[in-house]
């Protein structure tokens, strides 16, 4: 299958957990992918991994807290593509477990510039060249957002500040014919995860694949009048 062939996909946060597969299947749907990692070792191990020449995938070195490296970053991808179609986001990271009296502030500061400081950035990055071509933006997301608990305080209310966020950019992706969406899971297995413990049965977890699969369908032909929408991936 070829339904992606010739669309420019940034992905933010490439080298994590969901990066490898997610980027395995939207480059044999025959996108053109731009991968970017703050450790660019992981997006070019990631990049390896696939096979594709340099027309076909390319990495690049971002801090997405900074806005400057940001928009330089969107701006040499539009550049060695000729523009860009569609942007996901699957930066991700977790602190929390103790309750809200003990829970230390600097949780809540590192948790916003890791998981909403680099989707404000990215998305303001991106937004002329995704307006120019009706692009999709992604992000994945957990069901803390919605349904929070007292030991993820703060990492629900920054899922939450992602969510809000990208329904607002849903709004603006509007004007122009994109869209912008949310996948929600409660956790997320890996192929290294099922590899490491083969027997363990991951109750209620999503498997990468699956996340990797609802992407895809939120960039194809027959999701473009779906926007603003949580796609909920989880028991």
């Amino acid at each position: 299958m070829s339904d992606l062939e010739g669309k420019v996909v940034a992905i933010a946060g490439a080298g994590g957990g969901l990066g490898p597969t997610v980027s395995s299947l939207l480059a044999s749907r025959g996108a053109k992918l731009a991968l970017a990692e703050r450790n660019p070792e992981l997006a070019g191990k990631c990049a390896a991994e696939l096979g594709a020449d340099e027309d076909q995938c390319d990495t690049f070195a971002v801090d997405l807290t900074d806005p400057e490296a940001t928009r330089g970053w969107a701006e040499r991808v539009a550049s060695k593509f000729g523009g860009v179609d569609a942007l996901i986001h699957l930066v991700g990271g977790w602190r929390g477990g103790k309750p809200i009296a003990e829970a230390p502030l600097e949780d809540d500061e590192f948790l916003h510039g890791l998981l909403v400081k680099t989707v404000q950035t990215a998305t303001r990055a991106f937004l002329p060249y995704l307006a120019e071509r009706a692009g999709r933006f992604v992000i994945v997301s957990s069901v803390q957002a919605q349904d929070p608990t007292a030991t993820n305080a703060a990492y629900a209310t920054a899922k939450a500040g992602a969510e809000a966020w990208t329904l607002a950019f849903a709004d603006e992706l509007a004007q122009s014919g994109g869209a912008a969406n949310i996948v929600v899971v409660k956790a997320i297995v890996t192929p290294k995860m099922r590899e490491e413990n083969p027997d363990k049965s991951y109750a209620n977890f999503t498997d990468a694949s699956e996340i990797a699969k609802a992407i895809h369908f939120l960039l194809g032909e027959d999701c473009s009048k779906m926007n603003g929408q949580r796609l909920s991936l989880h028991g």
